[in-house]
């Protein structure tokens, strides 16, 4: 009754064994463990880099679960999006503020009169985004300082304008 079985012959399902197969599996069956045994440690480390992220996200006394500390960052989101939204608004406010405010400026300086010396005289273009303001004209002589002001609308005058004049709107709007 030899070879039926595990006793003393090696057979396996009726098939015999070699000692070298045997040893052949043994040493296979060693590196599966071997290679499995890796792989838990390698498992256990991630394990334990998780489990320290997590706590760095949770409260300091890890009493707050994660469901919380995701509420809370919900929360968060929600409030930083109204001030997303609140700061759009302003910039759009600001926006539409600026395009009235004075933002281009052009000067001219000159001498209207041949008898006194210098440019004292001077033309300024004070225009906004859409070339609309005004512009101020001081001429200078020995006895007297006239100054004159005339409104510009997208960069024309309905008054007459000098040429110094003209040219500080130019100057103005490039």
């Amino acid at each position: 009754m030899r070879g039926q079985g595990y006793g003393n012959g090696y057979r396996i399902c009726g098939m015999p064994l070699e000692p070298s197969v045997l040893s052949g599996a043994v040493i296979a069956l060693v590196l599966a463990v071997v290679g499995l045994a890796a792989w838990l440690a390698f498992l256990q480390r991630s394990e334990a880099r998780l489990r320290s992220r997590l706590r760095r996200i949770l409260s300091d006394n890890g009493t707050t679960g994660l469901d919380e500390v995701l509420a809370g960052q919900a929360t968060r989101i929600e409030q930083l999006a109204s001030r997303v939204d609140a700061l759009n608004a302003l910039e759009r406010e600001l926006e539409a503020s600026s395009r009235l405010a004075l933002q281009k400026v052009g000067v001219v300086r000159f001498n209207p009169f041949q008898d006194s010396g210098g440019d004292q005289s001077f033309a300024i273009a004070l225009l906004d985004q859409g070339g609309t303001g005004i512009v101020v004209s001081s001429l200078h002589g020995r006895a007297e300082t006239r100054i004159f002001a005339k409104q510009v609308t997208n960069g024309r005058s309905k008054h007459a304008l000098s040429d110094e004049e003209q040219q500080a709107i130019r100057a103005a709007l490039q």
